[in-house]
């Protein structure tokens, strides 16, 4: 073979090798994974609507359209994630500060998209139209709906999870259960008092037996007196002079609008008849058993203490052997909710805000 020759079948099998080289490569890239930009992640959750909801994981930016539930999201520690509520998000003080959204039942919902919230919190207080919207502009939403308190401390322990934070949400929910548990333990033997929760005093409102408040009434060693099936029932005064009431309930709304007083009480017309007015028999509580959220167990305790004063007085004879065997003691209930529950103002709370508190 010439030299001619030899220079052109190196040539030749340089180019097959080349050729062969590239033909691997091709297929290598066929068959590898195509790269791509990540695209969101989602999961899905059931919310207490039973509707299927996509969340997008994680979620960085919430927006609540209920004082209960931003009152939850700070329980949970999440505040910082909070980007917005709404003009009745008061608890804590420092949601006062959130960007606000409007309303409960008319939120703005170009304020909430401008918030570029990942998920928002709603309510069975929400109007079913506020969520379809939501869905309309890809906005994501979960809502709660606990109708007692065993529900309420559910609920907190699932939207915890749905939001990132199951540790948190069952932190929460065991001290919520085990500060129940010392109430009952304490009020347990005591015959329930026969009580008058009053929402609103003219018309007269109370609450129905399956609320969320009927029960905390209950947990606090109570009994309504009204049977109604409806969540927020009228009540004739005839009816309550009927059955006199042990005590009368009111919530606390810090409200100027109203009557500063429960004093005033005895002075409506009709209302002297009850001898729970009569002899000033009221128990005025915070406002925190208007919401379901983890507070509620500190107003819970605030009328245990108001019911059933004598459970909470210590025998001389153990109060010297308690404080040798738990210094210090722990704080109240109350005191572990909510620091600003020590000095409550007695107020009769006209209305207690229940429907409109959630």
């Amino acid at each position: 073979m010439n030299g001619f020759a030899r220079v052109l079948l190196r040539s030749i099998l340089s180019a097959a090798s080349a050729a062969s080289l590239l033909s691997v490569q091709v297929s290598r890239a066929q068959s590898a994974p195509a790269i791509s930009s990540p695209s969101p992640a989602y999961r899905e959750v059931t919310d207490e609507l039973g509707r299927i909801v996509r969340v997008p994981q994680p979620i960085q930016r919430i927006v609540s359209l209920a004082p209960s539930l931003t009152e939850t999201v700070y329980a949970l520690g999440l505040q910082d994630h909070l980007v917005g509520d709404t003009e009745y998000c008061d608890y804590p003080p420092d949601a006062q500060k959130k960007p606000k959204v409007g309303g409960a039942i008319n939120p703005s919902l170009e304020q909430i998209a401008a918030l570029h919230p990942d998920i928002v919190l709603v309510t069975s207080l929400n109007r079913f139209e506020t969520l379809q919207a939501l869905e309309t502009i890809g906005i994501s939403s979960y809502a709660t709906d606990p109708h007692n308190v065993d529900e309420i401390i559910t609920s907190s322990k699932r939207l915890a999870d749905v939001l990132g934070a199951p540790e948190a949400g069952t932190s929460v929910a065991e001290g919520m259960q085990r500060h129940l548990a010392d109430l009952q333990r304490r009020i347990g033997p005591a015959p329930a008092k026969r009580v008058l929760f009053v929402v609103w005093h003219q018309p007269l409102i109370s609450v129905g037996k399956r609320t969320f408040i009927a029960d905390a009434l209950r947990l606090a060693g109570a009994v309504s007196i009204v049977e109604s099936e409806q969540d927020w029932p009228k009540v004739s005064l005839e009816e309550v002079a009927r059955l006199q009431p042990d005590f009368l309930v009111f919530a606390d709304s810090h409200s100027e609008a109203t009557p500063s007083t429960v004093e005033t009480l005895a002075t409506l017309p009709g209302w002297s008849i009850l001898e729970a007015v009569s002899k000033r028999r009221y128990a005025v509580i915070s406002d925190a058993v208007n919401r379901p959220a983890p507070r509620i167990v500190a107003a819970i305790e605030e009328l245990a203490r108001q019911l059933h004063p004598e459970a909470f007085r210590e025998k001389p004879e153990n109060k010297e052997k308690t404080e040798k065997e738990n210094p210090p003691p722990n704080p109240p209930l109350a005191a572990h909710y909510s620091s600003s529950l020590d000095g409550v103002q007695h107020r009769m709370a006209f209305p207690g805000g229940c429907a409109c508190a959630r």
